[in-house]
């Protein structure tokens, strides 16, 4: 495959920033690069706008790493939350992802940041807080908190689903008592009293009888 030499004129991830000069297909460069005015051939002409391509690529670094710079302040400060569905034993099903964290970024501080910058050294298969580095610029990295929730309700434990049938069966039995027919007790003292009453008044008249 022939090959020819040009000049970018923009950053290509993969190939280059402006003002480089790199070998690719011709036929990249011819149907590809040179319409999209991406890169441009090497001439003498052309070699003479290196100098403001370098500039410009400079000035374009200067405010991607002062940029980044802020933003790694920022994001130290946030805890970023990522809710996840779990089974019974607390499991995550699957694991939480550099998208789904992007996602949650964008969504909750609105925070673009492409995906590949986030890096994990491991998966993430745990409820909890963890802490996750950002590789935001090849001179600045920060670290993002990250809290990962369940969003499935934890299952009723059998002790407290105990507690609350006994809770429910004395309530039952304190309204039967209330309901529940009572016997009246027998009057012993009300019926007593007439019969006193009416001693003390046969008493009376006898003593006044011995008196005369």
């Amino acid at each position: 495959m022939a090959k020819t030499e040009v000049i970018l004129t923009h950053n290509i991830v993969g190939l280059g920033g402006e003002s480089d000069q790199v070998r690719v297909a011709s036929g990249y460069a011819r149907n590809y690069l040179f319409p999209q005015h991406l890169a441009i051939p090497v001439t003498q002409t052309n070699k003479r706008r290196l100098e403001s391509l370098k500039q410009r690529r400079a000035e374009r670094e200067a405010h991607e790493l002062n940029t980044m710079g802020e933003l790694a302040k920022g994001v130290s400060k946030l805890i970023c939350v990522v809710k996840v569905k779990t089974g019974e034993d607390g499991k995550i099903f699957g694991s939480v992802t550099t998208g789904m964290i992007a996602d949650e970024l964008k969504h909750q501080f609105e925070i673009a940041l492409d995906k590949r910058k986030i890096h994990l050294e491991h998966p993430i298969r745990t409820l909890g807080e963890h802490e996750i580095e950002l590789r935001l610029h090849p001179e600045v990295k920060a670290t993002l908190k990250l809290r990962v929730e369940s969003t499935t309700p934890p299952p009723e434990k059998p002790a407290e689903a105990a507690g609350a049938e006994v809770k429910r069966t004395e309530k039952r039995g304190h309204r039967g008592d209330i309901y529940a027919p009572t016997t009246p007790k027998p009057a012993a003292s009300a019926e007593k009293k007439p019969i006193a009453a009416k001693a003390e008044k046969s008493a009376k008249p006898a003593k006044a009888g011995k008196g005369e």
